[in-house]
Order: structure tokens, then sequence, then C-alpha cells
């Protein structure tokens, strides 16, 4: 193994897009259990004042490139890049205008490029690892979640895209594909819902292990991922969804 291949969790610098609520925040807690020193890159600062954090919208161009930039350089290099950062739709195609989903590509899809693009140069330095967030969405037709399946599909391409470009320099690329999880997104979703009791009850029954993702579930998928115990997987989309994406279990 190369001086730059040489690196383990337990010294590795990471950014974590996202990294101030729901599964940012849970993946910034298993990378900081296994040694990890973090930064969060997220609009909205996390409540811990331990985490190191930085704003960034990652809409913007600009703001990626500075954010990027102040959080290696605290860090003092990079070894592994989490784009976690998204945002949620819900709607058919007729239920959303072009300014909707223009919005919600930006975020999910373009804000991966955007902070991949600026991070690559110090991911380069020790052949680092990157894993986006996509979602089951990206494989499994939704109801009410045109824009946000799309966005996550493309999400799922680009991982792969990205695997072919980045392989021969050293620089592994995977994602997970979360089922419906207990995020904030999620609970604000059920809010607005005219029957928000019956809509959870709804969510959970699609899911085949009878209750919904967690946070923390997600976590560790994305830290085995990007770790470098995990050398020969690249290009992987790993389901963390109870089987909803695999499995057609009777009614119970």
């Amino acid at each position: 193994m190369s001086e730059a291949q040489a690196w383990t969790l337990g010294d590795a610098r990471a950014i974590v897009t996202g990294g101030s609520s729901g599964i940012g925040l849970a993946t910034v807690a298993e990378l900081r259990r296994h040694g990890a020193r973090v930064a969060v890159l997220d609009l909205v600062a996390p409540d811990d004042p331990d985490l190191y954090a930085v704003r960034v919208d990652v809409a913007d161009d600009a703001s990626v490139r500075a954010g990027v930039a102040e959080a290696v350089a605290h860090l003092g290099g990079l070894e592994v890049l989490v784009n976690n950062a998204g945002i949620g739709a819900v709607g058919t195609v007729e239920d959303n205008g072009d300014d909707e989903w223009r919005r919600v590509f930006e975020v999910n899809v373009l804000g991966i490029v955007r902070v991949t693009r600026a991070a690559l140069p110090a991911l380069r330095v020790r052949r680092g690892s990157i894993v986006n967030t996509s979602s089951v969405a990206a494989t499994v037709g939704l109801v009410q979640r045109a824009v946000y399946s799309a966005s996550k599909g493309a999400v799922l391409a680009l991982t792969r895209a990205m695997v072919a470009d980045y392989l021969r320099e050293g620089i592994r690329v995977n994602c997970v594909n979360p089922g419906t999880a207990e995020t904030p997104w999620v609970e604000r979703l059920l809010q607005r819902a005219a029957d928000p009791v019956a809509e959870r009850a709804a969510l959970v029954a699609r899911q085949p292990h009878g209750r919904l993702v967690r946070a923390e579930e997600v976590a560790s998928a994305i830290v085995a991922l990007a770790s470098p115990a995990s050398g020969s997987t690249t290009g992987a989309a790993v389901e963390v969804d109870g089987g909803l994406s695999r499995l057609r279990l009777p009614p119970s």
C-alpha cells in the first residue's frame, strides 16, 4: 500500500454536507465514534457547539468553494466526503412547476456536483472516498414523489459515472439508498398531512420490516462504505430500506 493510500477511519478527515440534522448528523456522530475528525457543511448550524461547522449553501457554487476550502484548511486535509445535503418534494409531474423541479435538482444533484468538484483536489492527495445519499425512490416507484424520485435517480447514475471517472485515481464512490427514515424532513411532511397519524401508519406499512428506518442505521452503512476497509467496494448502491426495494411480503 502506498503512502497516499495509508489512512484509516481513525485518522481520517471528513466533510459531511447536511450534517446538522437527520442522517447527516447521525453520520457525523458515527464518523467521530470511529475517531475521524469531521467538518459539517450546512445552511443551519448544528445544535452541538463542539461540532466544527461552516455555513454553506450547496445551491451556490461560490458558497461551496469557500466552505470546502475553509473546512479542508481547518482539518488539514480530506479523506472522506459524504454528500448528504438534500431536500424533499411531494407531488406528481402535474403538481410541481418548473421552478420546483429546478430547486430540487439544484440541491440534490448539482449540490453533489459542486461539493465534489471543490473537494476533489484534497481527496486526490490521499485517495479518498466519497459516499452520496440517494434513496429507495431512485429504484422504486413511489406515489407523489415525481421530482424527488427523479433527482435521486440522477444521484444514483451520477455516483456510477463518478466511479468511472475517478476509480483509476484511487478514489472510490458509493451511495446509500435509504427507505423512509425517521428524520426532521419526514416529520415536517407528516405535520403537513391532513391526518398525520394515518400518514405515518401508511409510511410504516409500506416498510416490510414494519417500522421506519433509523438515521443511525443509514449512518452505519455510510461509514462502512467510506472506510478503507471497504477498499474493493465502489459503484455500490447499498439499500438501507427494511427490504422495501427487494421484498414483496403478503399483508400482515
